[in-house]
């Protein structure tokens, strides 16, 4: 990570706590950059959501209410979901969706600043429902990222009326979820957009809403009446309003002389229209101003998502642009946009985005004007600015700070002090949060409690007592006498175990929590780890009789109803277990080490055995010896074997342009001979993993990142004389591949 003490500090809270993190800062300081940078780097598993269609298409996410299925109705707290006023929503998901909830460690949510109090709190309930009900969130974390002093939560009247009775204010800050949890505040403060100092002092006034007269007076000397720019200053106009915008640009390409082209985007799959990173219909004209929409991919950083443009040429054929105060023109290529979904991938048992849908377009838009609201994260050189006509809270702040002077903005009319909204209680909330930024001492004891915390849910045995319990109390009340000697077995063995396992855990907690409070560095602390492994082989050895018993466990019933509850009682007395003495062995060979211990939890957490419970089929005695059954299986070819091979890590830089060019060509005409979108031929990590890494052989193929065996069979003869000709061309004989 970058030095820069709030970014480090953020780090270390996501990777080494549990406690929730609110992280904040004015516009410019890093926010994005920070998830780009947690996601490609973090040893959580995550899932990054938005409260947006195209915020989430910017996070590299997908939407809150698209992932958990949320109605776009208001959520009462107490009650349940419903779209049309009556209680009938249910929660329908799939057992991918849930595996992926429950194995999850960091749930992201980008632009917190525009979420709901009541949609927070309907994540909450989501998330109890089908991880733990005792914990906010069901025990994940959260990393809440944004400003709010930029967009705010949209709310209707007739919805604030349903929920005013139980929020304050409509921001996620009063969720009651969130203040039943601890969670901290890191605000970043070095500003990366702006270097003028007195510009960032002239900007922080008015997001603390210290404007005064004096700064009034000082930006209004920035309006100037009737500015009209050169056309090569590349200036643009940010509105309050759409309409506005819309009617500025429709009125200047009509002024532009020559043919108007229009292009029209390539939509593959499930795009939804909300969601479209720019116009379906692109209409333009040669010397039309232009805002490119996305970063280059070609690896050439020509443009970049914000950066003000003109086109030089256009035709049926294509568009030329550069870059305003640039004479370097090149021919524009379209670009892709992905509309993913979070899916579990079953061979490796990471969680994988699913495209669902492409986005196919040039990535830019008409620029002489754009609102105020869709120039959020966006940065300019110049701007022409019409905030007078502000209605929201932050409008103003956030048309102001996309420039990175105050020389490069113009006013189209004065602002006023109405036009400067704030929100009292957002500005008390900040100065709450303020005061709630953690110091060193705080965070290391929410590291010390989040070490505990998943130690002592290591050895917790009660949830397998009180499903034993609950198995146990079915056949007592059900089926005694058809099974009087199983149940006799059984009971003993539940007094055993709370003798032998849950009361000695509980002694044995304080045990290790003596040791992690009074050792120097706990998590390296050598008594500790020797105690810890001590620890994990006694219960091992104590939940062995449980699980022989559970082996030769076989209980039927003809009543449709009690055979229901007892296949769930058993799978979740098995699946509790198994989990359990899965985790113990890990322990026992490989230590207690948190990064490594929260990676194995969750893949161990994922149900990857239904398919072999409840047909009365008998369970091996130890965990290792089942699993070890399994994988003999999958080489058998009884079961689909899982991959053998572990794919390497890929730069993200494009290594060798020139075979890149050559794969995308090759790609692009593959999808036009089979009339398929592109992305089902190769998708695009999958071609930059072939550029950087130049793989010899089909095994080395198999290790790119989202290339499977099939693509290695129907294409991999085809790729791999591509690297070898390129190679020879290029003169290279070492690969990343090689040894």
């Amino acid at each position: 990570m970058e030095q820069n003490p709030e970014l480090a500090l953020a780090w270390q809270f996501i990777e080494n706590t549990g406690t929730h993190l609110f992280l904040t800062g004015k516009a410019g300081t890093g926010k994005t950059t920070f998830l780009r940078q947690l996601k490609s780097g973090s040893p959580k598993r995550m899932v990054v959501l938005a409260p947006t269609g195209i915020a989430a298409i910017n996070a590299g996410g997908v939407t809150i209410h698209s992932f958990f299925q949320l109605p776009f109705a208001p959520y009462v707290p107490d009650t349940s979901f419903s779209a049309d006023g009556k209680a009938q929503y249910r929660f329908r998901f799939g057992k991918e969706k849930l595996n992926i909830m429950r194995s999850i460690d960091l749930l992201v949510i980008d632009e917190i600043s525009m979420v709901r109090a009541d949609l927070l709190d309907a994540i909450d309930d989501v998330l109890r429902r089908f991880r733990d009900r005792s914990k906010p969130f069901g025990g994940v974390q959260l990393l809440m990222i944004g400003d709010l002093q930029q967009l705010a939560p949209v709310i209707k009247d007739e919805e604030w009326q349903m929920l005013n009775r139980y929020y304050d204010t409509p921001y996620f800050f009063s969720s009651r979820a969130l203040r039943q949890s601890e969670y901290c505040t890191i605000e970043l403060k070095k500003v990366y957009r702006q270097s003028d100092t007195h510009f960032l002092d002239m900007l922080n006034r008015i997001r603390e809403n210290r404007c005064d007269k004096t700064l009034l007076d000082e930006l209004n000397c920035r309006y100037i009446p009737n500015f009209n720019p050169a056309k090569e200053e590349g200036y643009i106009q940010l509105t309050t309003h759409n309409y506005q915008a819309q009617r500025i640009n429709e009125y200047e390409l009509a002024q532009l002389p020559g043919r108007s082209f229009t292009f029209r985007a390539q939509i593959d799959g499930k795009f939804p229209e909300y969601s479209y990173p720019t116009d379906e219909v692109l209409e333009l004209k040669r010397g039309a101003q232009i805002m490119f929409v996305k970063n280059d991919s070609s690896g050439e950083h020509r443009y970049y998502n914000g950066m003000i443009g003109e086109v030089v040429n256009v035709s049926a054929l294509g568009i030329e642009v550069r870059s305003k105060g640039s004479e370097d023109v090149f021919i524009l290529q379209e670009e892709e946009w992905t509309n993913a979904k979070y899916v579990l991938d079953e061979e490796t048992k990471e969680i994988t985005e699913d495209i669902e849908g492409v986005f196919k377009q040039f990535p830019l838009k008409l620029a002489w004007a754009i609102t105020i609201h869709k120039s959020q994260g966006l940065t300019f050189e110049r701007a022409i600015i019409d905030a007078s006509a502000s209605f929201a809270h932050g409008q103003t702040y956030v048309a102001l700070s996309r420039c990175k002077t105050l020389e490069g903005l113009v006013l189209s009319a004065p602002l006023s002090a109405r036009a400067v909204i704030s929100d009292s209680a957002v500005d008390t909330f900040t100065e709450d949060a303020r005061r709630n930024e953690p110091d060193e001492t705080r965070y290391r004891r929410l590291q010390q409690a989040y070490f505990l915390e998943l130690l002592s849910g290591l050895f917790d045995f009660l949830p397998l007592e009180l499903a034993l319990k609950h198995f146990v109390r079915l056949v007592d009340e059900h089926l005694y006498k058809l099974y009087p000697k199983l149940l006799v077995e059984y009971k003993s063995e539940t007094e055993r175990f709370h003798e032998k396992v849950t009361k000695v855990a509980q002694k044995f907690s304080l045990q290790y929590t003596r040791l992690v409070d009074g050792a120097a560095d706990y998590a390296t602390d050598k008594s500790l780890q020797e105690r810890i492994h001590l620890g994990a082989e006694y219960f091992k050895e104590q939940l062995a009789p449980l699980d022989a018993i559970r082996s030769s466990t076989i209980v039927e019933s003809d009543n449709k109803e009690l055979k229901k509850q007892l296949k769930t009682a058993s799978e979740e007395l098995d699946d509790l277990l198994l989990l359990k003495v899965d985790l113990l062995e890990f322990v026992i060979d490989k230590g207690f080490h948190v990064g490594e211990y929260l990676k194995q939890k969750s893949v161990l957490s994922i149900d990857d055995t239904a398919s072999t419970k409840g047909k009365g089929e008998k369970r091996s005695g130890n965990s290792s010896e089942r699993r070890k059954r399994k994988d003999e299986a999958e080489e058998s070819g009884n079961t689909p074997a899982r991959k053998k091979t572990a794919a390497v890590e890929v730069p993200s830089d494009i290594l060798h342009p020139e075979l890149y060019k050559r794969l995308v060509a090759w790609r692009n005409a593959e999808a036009s001979q089979l009339g398929l979108p592109v992305y089902t031929v190769i998708q695009q990590k999958a071609i930059l993993g072939i550029t950087n890494l130049l793989p010899e052989d089909k095994s080395a193929l198999l290790r790119i990142p989202y290339f499977g065996k099939k693509g290695v069979e129907k294409y991999g003869d085809e790729l791999l004389e591509m690297v070898r000709v390129y190679k020879k061309e290029s003169g290279i004989a070492e690969t990343l591949f090689s040894d």
